[in-house]
């Protein structure tokens, strides 16, 4: 692995869908998850690495998806699979419990909340890759859920619009090891910068900060 250094003014954690049906027991999508969630340590991970980033004075940026409302992709033309599967089991439903943020990786003072992405991408069709430029990151770390959809899109983007990208494959879960496999040794490879652990990842931050002055 080469040395990498994340320069503090210029990195941001993108945590990609913190909502209760994922992460929460009891929610709608945590059982199909939490057998790789389980394996991997993934909510423990996200908890340090989270705190770590902030400890680092890095920015958070939180990426959420589209919360499904009545009505929410029925007259479109080609919902995608994963469209029609929310349609039908109404999945980070707004104003319910498993559209809530995971208590332990609600948004904090000072993050930032991206536009709801309606697809897979947290860039296409939001305002995410400006209120990057406006804070002048150049370096994402991104984590959350699912590793082989949401992550591997929102990462790509981020590659196409010239973003250094890291990937945390135990910060991230999916549906089965293949899926995973996937993610982490096939695809990711192609256009992340960096493909680390939790423990690499937060040992590769700047060191905790207490004041704004920007490390080089």
């Amino acid at each position: 692995m080469s040395q990498i250094t994340y320069p503090r003014e210029r990195t941001a954690l993108l945590l990609v869908d913190p909502y209760n049906d994922f992460l929460s027991e009891g929610g709608m999508v945590f059982p199909r998850i939490k057998p790789i969630a389980d394996e991997v340590g993934l909510l423990d991970n996200l908890r340090q690495l989270d705190g770590a980033v902030r400890a680092a004075g890095i920015q958070v940026v939180i990426v959420p998806h589209r919360r499904w409302e009545p009505g929410d992709y029925e007259d479109w033309d080609h919902p995608n699979p994963t469209q029609r599967l929310i349609m039908q089991r109404h999945s980070f439903a707004r104003g319910e419990w498993g559209g809530e943020w995971h208590p332990d990786l609600a948004p904090k003072p000072g993050d930032l909340i991206a536009q709801e992405h309606w697809g897979q991408s947290g860039f296409a069709n939001t305002n995410l890759d400006f209120l990057l430029e406006q804070k002048g990151v150049t370096h994402v770390i991104v984590v959350g859920l699912l590793a082989n959809t949401c992550i591997e899109s929102t990462a790509r983007f981020a590659m196409e619009l010239g973003y250094h990208v890291t990937l945390v494959r135990d910060a991230t879960a999916a549906f089965s090891h293949d899926m995973m496999h996937a993610a982490h040794e096939l695809n990711g490879p192609t256009y992340a910068h960096s493909i680390l652990t939790t423990k690499e990842a937060i040992a590769a931050l700047p060191a905790a900060s207490h004041s704004k002055e920007t490390v080089k």
